[in-house]
This record gives C-alpha cells, structure tokens and sequence, in this order.
C-alpha cells in the first residue's frame, strides 16, 4: 500500500515541439493525471510536471519550412502544448520548457561541466547513422531494409568530431538496476528490451552536435564549437524544473522521480541513457517508469512526422458542437484513451470507436443510471439531506466495497482500462438492481432501495474523481439539487 503524508513527483515525457499536439501525447500527459489526481485524493504532496522540449535539428527545420525563427516557431507551438491543461482538463503543476535560460540551461551546464570534469565526457570524431526524425544515432541493427523502424526513412551520414558521454562504463550497473527491479518498469517487456540491448553491448553516446551545422541548442559550455545535444539536455528537464543547478528546495523535496510517464519509443533514452547520467552524477534513480504505447491510425502509429494525427483541439469542439457540453467532450476523450486503450500496449483510434464507447458506456451507463436515480428521488421526495450513510442492501453494499478496494490496486498497477472496468461494473450492478426492485412501483421498500442507489452514486461519482473529474463533480452536484440534466446527450 501507498504511504500517506508524503511527497509525489510524476512527469510526462517533454513534448517535442516540430509540430502541435496529437492524441498520442493527450494519452500520455492524462495517464499522468490520473496518477497525480490519484495521489492528491490520497492526501499525497504532489507535483505534476510536464513541458516542451524544443531544440535539435527536426526543429530548425520545421521552423525554416514554416518561415519563422526557430524561437517564434517554439513559442507558438508549446502555447499550444500549454493550452492542453484546459482543453483535457489537467492538474498540471509546472510546465518547463528546454529554451527557457533561466529555469532549464543552468542545470544543464551544471550536469556538463561535473560530467567533464569527472571525464565522463570526451570528445572524439565520430561517423554514423543520424535519424532526424528521431533526433538519435542508430546502429546498422536496428536499421530495417536501411530504414528507422520508427520513421521509415534513411538515416543520415554524421562525421564530425563531437563530445561522448560514457555509456559503456555504466553496462554492469545498468543491468544490475533491471535485473534488480531497482526502477520499477511498466511493462516488463520493456525491461527485458533493455537487457537484450545491454546483452549486445552499450555504446558511448553523442553529447553534443558541431555549432557550424546546428546552431539551435544549448551551448556547450566548454566549447564554443559544439551545441549539447538535444537528447541529453532534454532529460535533464526532470531536474532543472526542480531547480537543481542552486541544489534549490524542490529538488530535495521531491527528488527522485517516483512516476516518468513516456512513450515506448523513447524507452532506451529513459531506461539506460537517463540512469546513467544519474549514476554519474551521484543522484538517486527514478522509482517507476510507466511505458505506453503508440495510438495506431489504419496500422500507423500516429505521428506528426507520418502526417496521421488527430488533434485532441478539434476533437473535442467537434463533440462539444454535437453534443453541446464541452465537459461531457473532454471526459468523453479521457474516458476513451483510458478506457478503450490498454495503458501499456498500442491501441486504435477511430471515430467509430470513440462514438460507440460513448452512446454505450456514458450516455446509456453512467449518464442514464443517474438520471433514472435521481428522477426516481424526486418523485419520492428523497433528498439529500435525508439520505442515511450506509448502504442497507449487503449485496449492493459488498459491490461497492469490492469495486474501491480493486480500483486502488488498479491505479497503483497502472491499469486504468481495469480500474474502469470495475466502476463500470458497479455501474451496471447498479442498473440491475433498480431492475429487480422495480422502485417505480412505490412499494414499501422503494424509498430505501433509492437512497442506497444515491449512496452508491455518490461512491461512483468519488471513484471517477481521478479518471473524469469533471463528470464526479457534475454528479455530486445533481444528487445535492436533485435537478438532472443529461451527463452524457446521445450522439446520434
């Protein structure tokens, strides 16, 4: 169980700014919410972080293609990444972004100049495989017919002479920290991807990328030549936001990390090359690292480089137009991502989908669940005042208690499609129950059997807290009224 009274700190991953957002980084950034919410509700001190990251090579291009500075191009495009706090409903704490010199760029230069100076770094000249899309080097295995996996497309040919940081030093101690479950990964498969790597053995990593070819980055700051590259600076974002180039009071409180949340394609950069910069560095490791996979559009991982996004903007004003309530939409998305996609594996967005989970779970589960209730205790004259506080009925009342204690480990395993799945069936243990009585009826027992529903409601509406929390606070606020209005309108 969860230790109550004590510090929290979950991230996303940073979002890479070449292009606005898509629903594969709306998966990721609620996935974290739903953790941060979690763990408030526990009464834990949280801090939620999450950010753009907004230098390297796809950047400058993008900005160019697009006719702006690289800094206008930034701007615009993580305002954007900002706005997904209210369009998805977000409890966000901070937001870091890698340009900004004040927050991020001391950390970075600290990390440089301790790692240099302990000879972690050195530079070499250096020719290989460079994916842009990708911002990484990639080895002739990991090539498919000479194409990234990722992004289908021939690498480029690198020779320059740059900084490497020592990756192959850290071997041993990285697969003695995952064999150990010293960081707890999400899913395990992830783990076992990492120790293949390690079995075939781990190259030093390029740090840093020649000023003369790619002016858009960090300085190095011991060399005016070089630019750092925008991998490593990128990961020193979970600490910089802490303020840790003044060793500042945040990052002794909330330092390590207890949740990274992250895509599986980026897994290698958060699994071997982020823990070992930490070993070097004397700093403690992540506790856990939550990997999701990639929403698929027609086969296709969704992807701003493949051209195949949906964007999480003109979703929801698309179904807050058709359903008329921009709360219902956003927690319809949310309820989606979490619902229908499995937290750790690739899952399929359509319209379809989307449209169907939605009459069938919202409009015609929780939506028509309670406003049968709460029609049923306005007919009866049961308001809530006089509602009692315990559920007399011991089968309704064992379902509720099964489904809170099940949905607790659910969120502390991460199975947010489970832990809904539980709640749902509450909601339909429900529905069958107003069945059976038949409270319509107005029998002796209807009043009783109405007020155990609005206490189970009301548990319902605590457990969607963390998942759709503005369709908890919309129920709450019906069985305090007794007014009813659709959570949930059809979509025809």
């Amino acid at each position: 169980m969860i230790e109550k009274n004590k510090k929290f700190y979950i991230t996303t991953s940073i979002a890479y700014t070449n292009a606005v957002p898509h629903c594969g980084f709306a998966l990721e950034v609620i996935q974290a919410d739903v953790i941060a919410r979690f763990h408030r509700i526990l009464g834990e001190d949280v801090l939620f972080l999450t950010g753009t990251d907004e230098h390297g090579s796809k950047i400058a291009r993008a900005s160019q293609e697009a006719d702006k500075s690289p800094i206008q191009f930034t701007d615009e495009i993580s305002a954007r990444f900002q706005k997904l706090k209210e369009t998805l409903n977000l409890s966000n704490d901070d937001f870091i972004r890698t340009t900004d010199q004040k927050r991020h760029w001391p950390s970075v230069e600290k990390v440089w100049n301790q790692l240099l100076a302990q000879e972690d770094i050195y530079k070499k000249q250096y020719k290989g495989f460079y994916c842009v899309g990708c911002e990484a080097f990639l080895v002739q295995r990991e090539l498919i017919d000479g194409k990234c996996p990722i992004h289908k497309k021939d690498p480029e040919i690198v020779e320059e002479e740059n900084y490497f940081f020592k990756l192959s030093q850290y071997q041993s101690q990285l697969k003695d920290i995952l064999e150990k479950n010293k960081i707890q990964i999400f899913p395990q498969a992830r783990k076992n991807e990492m120790l293949g790597f390690i079995k075939e053995g781990l190259e030093d990593i390029s740090c840093s990328r020649v000023k003369e070819k790619l002016q858009w980055g960090i300085p190095a700051p011991n060399d005016d030549t070089q630019i750092v590259y925008v991998w490593f600076e990128a990961l020193i974002n979970y600490i910089s936001a802490l303020d840790y180039a003044v060793d500042g009071a945040k990052f002794k409180k909330y330092w390590p990390v207890d949740v990274h949340c992250i895509g599986k394609d980026i897994s290698r950069f958060h699994l071997l090359l982020w823990p070992a910069m930490l070993l070097a560095l004397g700093l403690e490791l992540p506790k856990s690292v939550l990997i999701h996979g990639f929403i698929n559009v027609a086969g296709e991982k969704m992807s701003k480089s493949l051209g195949n996004v949906v964007d999480p903007f003109e979703l929801i004003g698309k179904y807050t137009q058709k359903i008329g309530n921009k709360e219902a939409a956003i927690d319809a998305l949310r309820y989606f991502l979490l619902r229908e996609i499995s937290p750790t594996e690739d899952g399929d967005f359509t319209y379809e989908k989307f449209e169907e989970r939605y009459n069938a779970d919202l409009a015609n589960g929780i939506g028509n669940l309670v406003a049968r209730v709460t029609a049923l205790a306005t007919k009866l004259k049961i308001k809530n005042e006089n509602i009692k506080t315990t559920i007399k009925n011991e089968k309704l009342n064992a379902q509720v208690g099964k489904t809170k204690k099940g949905c607790v480990q659910f969120l502390e395993e991460f199975k947010f499609n489970e832990a809904l799945g539980a709640i749902w069936e509450l909601i339909s243990f429900c529905d069958k129950y107003v069945n059976e009585q038949k409270p319509w009826e107005g029998k002796e027992s209807s009043k009783e059997v109405i007020s155990d529903l609005l206490l189970a409601i009301s548990q319902i509406a605590e457990l969607l807290k963390p998942f759709l929390p503005q369709t908890s606070e919309r129920i709450v606020e019906q069985l305090k009224t007794g007014k009813s209005t659709p959570l949930f309108p059809r979509i025809s």
